[in-house]
């Protein structure tokens, strides 16, 4: 979608002076909109108590970027112990930090246990008998199976990797519970950058009554159930955004009268990453040459490594030209970076205005899963991270990566290894 007026107001003015100072390309991502949107998030569901917001760090793993979350009260969901790692250093411990891991091995468990422990959310039944020890509170991430459908993303639950089965739901509260586990709560996650919040508030419907057979089958009572991420935005200017309001006031009116059956009500979690960030950052990078042949293609100085969206699955990410946002697309061209992939495009057959070598362009909402999913192929550097303070300043929060950076683990003592 196009920036947000207030962004833009603020980002474009001084961006041709930021590209001067810090060279491109780089990502850089809006404080305010950010703590806006997390602001927002917590209004919405300010009528069930105990409501918290854990991002999902997977989709901007930046000390920077968790550190806001960290001032707004979110706590962390962490996918591997490196975003583990990472949201303890904001000081975040034990109840703070969701661990919803996948075929999760002796040594994560063992680095999940220290410096105050974590939410385990398990993937997998499996895996009770795998813990070291069992920790006080435990989750279970739910997959519905035929009984939902995935959005047209993540797709179909019974093809998922994640999570139990509808029919081991009640054996996995019973074995974690025989291990020791006093405390509860339930996970799932059944959709992906989904803009119809009714599909949440069924998701809610669901989960809520998940929790009600497991407390009647076990005589447990739920803590908390998390409806995870999912939450999606508009990347094309003609999509309608997510109605957070209504979504709120239908789910919250689940969570009543739940407690209105029952006598309590569990907390309610929700895992954001695109939603909390995603709109509130671009990739800014400068036009390096035009080359017409039986299509006309823009090169810029980016490549698939900073954004590899519409490469890997044809993502849609707006473009503008900074000074020409107003001006009438003269021409349809791909926008490409230097990868030796015929993938590696920012745009295919888009319709823009005349663009010059030295010109910056604009890849709007990568503020998630942009830097994130970077990669080295041909060798090539992830860019450098801004963020644009609320007070107008603008910081470096990752520089870079250099050819040192690259070969750094091809410096090492040799190790040779006979077999006998």
């Amino acid at each position: 979608m196009p920036l947000s007026t207030d962004y833009t107001n603020r980002l474009t003015p001084v961006l041709t002076d930021i590209a001067r100072h810090f060279g491109t390309p780089f990502h850089i991502y809006d404080e305010k909109g950010i703590r806006d949107t997390g602001a927002r998030l917590i209004k919405a569901f300010e009528q069930i108590e105990g409501f918290r917001e854990y991002f999902a760090v997977k989709a901007l793993p930046n000390p920077a970027i968790l550190r806001l979350m960290r001032d707004m009260g979110f706590g962390f969901d962490c996918s591997s112990v490196p975003e583990l790692v990472l949201s303890r250093n904001t000081g975040a411990r034990g109840d703070d930090l969701m661990f919803t891991s996948n075929n999760t091995s002796l040594d994560d468990f063992l680095m999940a246990e220290k410096e105050g422990g974590c939410i385990l959310n398990l993937d997998d039944i499996s895996l009770i008998d795998k813990v070291p020890v069992m920790p006080d509170l435990i989750c279970f991430r739910y997959n519905p199976g035929p009984r939902r459908t995935g959005n047209t993303i993540i797709g179909n639950p019974v093809e998922a990797k994640y999570g139990i089965s509808h029919d081991q739901v009640t054996d996995a509260y019973r074995k974690a519970r025989d291990r020791g586990a006093t405390r509860f709560g339930m996970h799932t996650m059944l959709a992906s950058n989904e803009r119809n919040y009714a599909y949440m508030v069924e998701t809610s419907r669901m989960i809520l009554d998940m929790v009600a057979q497991v407390s009647d089958d076990l005589g447990i009572r739920f803590e908390f159930v998390n409806i995870g991420g999912g939450l999606g935005i508009p990347y094309r200017p003609e999509d309608e955004p997510l109605d957070l309001s209504a979504m709120g006031r239908e789910i919250s009116a689940l969570f009543h009268a739940f407690k209105k059956t029952h006598g309590y009500a569990p907390r309610l979690c929700l895992e954001s990453g695109r939603y909390m960030t995603g709109p509130h950052g671009v990739l800014v990078t400068r036009a390096i040459n035009r080359k017409d042949i039986y299509r006309s293609y823009i090169g810029v100085d980016a490549c698939m490594s900073s954004l590899m969206r519409p490469g890997i699955y044809g993502a849609y990410h707006h473009i503008t030209v900074l000074g020409k946002e107003n001006a009438p697309p003269d021409t349809v061209v791909d926008v490409v970076g230097s990868l030796c992939e015929n993938n590696d495009k920012f745009a295919v057959q888009r319709p823009l205005p005349h663009i010059e070598d030295g010109d910056l362009l604009l890849i709007h909402d990568t503020g998630a899963h942009g830097h994130a999913m970077g990669f080295n192929y041909n060798a090539k550097m992830r860019p450098k991270e801004l963020l644009l303070r609320e007070d107008g300043q603008v910081e470096l929060i990752r520089r870079e990566e250099t050819m040192e950076d690259y070969f750094r683990t091809l410096d090492f003592e040799p190790d040779v290894f006979s077999p006998a």
